[in-house]
C-alpha cells in the first residue's frame, strides 16, 4: 500500500464548476489572484470544517496535501497546503507557485531538508521529499496536467526563467 492510498488521497472528478475554476486558476491574473488569496481561504475553510473540507475541494475538485517542512532560515516548522499528483503509488509535488516568478518556499525548505511531515483529511505521515529525476518529472507533470490543466500553464509562462522543483514523496 503507497502514500496515496493510505492516506485515501485523490481527487474527484471535475463538474461544470470545477473545470471553470481549474481554467480560471491557470490563467495569469487566475494565478496571481489565487497565489494571493487561496492560503487564507483554505485556512478559513478548513478551520470551520474541521479539516474535513479545503478551499481547493470545493471550488475545483482538488485533494489539498498540508506540508510541513523545516523552515531553511527560521528552522520553524513551516505548513503550505498543497496540490499532489498521485505517483506510482505514492504522491508527487511540483513547485509551482501559480505560475509565479519566485520559487515556493516550501520547495526551498524541501531542498534544505527533506523531512516533511504531510497531512491529509486530519491523518499524518512522516515523508522524506526526494527530487524527481528528469523522466520523473516529465511523467508528473503529464500526470498533473491531466488533473489540473493550470500546471502546464504555470510550466509554460515560467518557461526558461527559473528551474520548477519536482519531488517524489518517500514514507
Amino acid at each position: 500500500m503507497g502514500l496515496a492510498d493510505d492516506l485515501g488521497y485523490s481527487h474527484s472528478s471535475a463538474n461544470p464548476l470545477h473545470r471553470l475554476v481549474r481554467w480560471a486558476a491557470g490563467t495569469r491574473p487566475g494565478g496571481w489572484a489565487f497565489s494571493r488569496v487561496l492560503r487564507h481561504l483554505d485556512d478559513t475553510v478548513g478551520r470551520l470544517s474541521k479539516g474535513r473540507q479545503s478551499a481547493p475541494g470545493l471550488l475545483a475538485g482538488l485533494a489539498v496535501l498540508d506540508v510541513t517542512t523545516t523552515g531553511r532560515k527560521s528552522g520553524k516548522p513551516r505548513t503550505s497546503h498543497l496540490i499532489a499528483t498521485p505517483y506510482a503509488g505514492t504522491l508527487a509535488l511540483l513547485g509551482t507557485n501559480f505560475g509565479q516568478a519566485a520559487t515556493p518556499a516550501w520547495a526551498l525548505n524541501l531542498e534544505a531538508d527533506p523531512r516533511a511531515v504531510v497531512t491529509y483529511r486530519n491523518t499524518s505521515r512522516e515523508v522524506t521529499a526526494r527530487p524527481a529525476t528528469p523522466a520523473e518529472a516529465e511523467e508528473i507533470f503529464a500526470l498533473a496536467g491531466e488533473i489540473y490543466p493550470g500546471y502546464l500553464s504555470y510550466r509554460q509562462r515560467i518557461g526558461q526563467s527559473r528551474r520548477i522543483r519536482a519531488f517524489v514523496l518517500e514514507a
